[in-house]
């Protein structure tokens, strides 16, 4: 083999199979993108179907579906259903919630708090069949609550959840890599929506205050979920992306 063989071997994810949940924007999308890039197949799964076939037609996916990942009997079906094993799934879908007490539903937090992590666990359960060995689960989760702050009293306990839930199920779900990426902001469409016309305010506070002086965006998450497929040395551990955030004074 000549030295110019090894620099131009196959891609690591060549001929490798993600699953994608949240795969029609964002984080999800940029991850699809770059899975493809490096040989992957795609499997792409939105809620909802305009977008995702629209984000498809970019990518000549393996397969699309479109259903709520909180539809716990779907995504059994989902997972039962592909055509074959795959190496990894990564979750991006979810919203985090920034609401006062004051203005807080008593109905509605123990809802969406118990939904995310029941999606956590049903895409672990469901999926633990179909993922080979080595393979991995990632999910998103975020930084943001690390802080006290008015408004984050759901997101500060979904954030201290998570990673000791994904760490108990890399235990459980072994060989089978379990794993958790902690974002910051990111400048994604969601957070577009978030934020409405705040957005380029918050852009230009990042841009002149984190130690990386730009913003975080979906490409930066993209490459770090790689990696983490990538390198099958890494299960149960949670991986910060903020651009240095979290280093910052309130």
């Amino acid at each position: 083999m000549t030295a110019g063989e090894l620099n131009h071997g196959p891609p690591d994810l060549a001929d490798q199979t993600v699953v994608v949940i949240g795969a029609s924007a964002g984080i999800g999308l940029e991850t699809a993108r770059q899975v493809r890039a490096e040989g992957g197949r795609v499997v792409m799964v939105g809620r909802n179907a305009e977008r995702l076939e629209q984000a498809a037609r970019e990518l000549d996916p393996l397969a699309t579906a479109a259903f709520d990942v909180a539809d716990t009997e779907r995504l059994r079906r989902f997972f039962q259903e592909l055509p074959g094993p795959v190496d990894h799934v990564m979750v991006t879908a979810g919203a985090p919630s920034y609401t006062p007490l004051d203005d807080l539903d008593l109905a509605a937090a123990p809802r969406e708090f118990g939904e995310r992590l029941a999606v956590t666990l049903a895409v672990a359960l469901c999926s633990r069949d179909q993922v080979r060995a080595g393979g991995t689960l990632l999910f998103m989760g975020g930084t943001g609550g690390r802080r006290p702050g008015v408004g984050l009293t759901v997101v500060s306990a979904l954030t201290a959840a998570l990673p000791a839930l994904v760490a108990n199920l890399a235990l459980e779900l072994a060989p089978i890599r379990v794993n958790l990426i902690a974002a910051g902001f990111v400048d994604t469409p969601l957070s577009a929506a978030l934020l409405g016309d705040r957005l380029e305010a918050r852009r230009a506070d990042l841009r002149a205050r984190l130690p990386i002086r730009r913003v975080v965006g979906p490409a930066d998450v993209a490459a770090l979920a790689v990696h983490i497929m990538r390198n099958e040395a890494l299960t149960g551990a949670t991986y910060d992306i903020d651009g240095g955030q979290q280093l910052l004074p309130h």
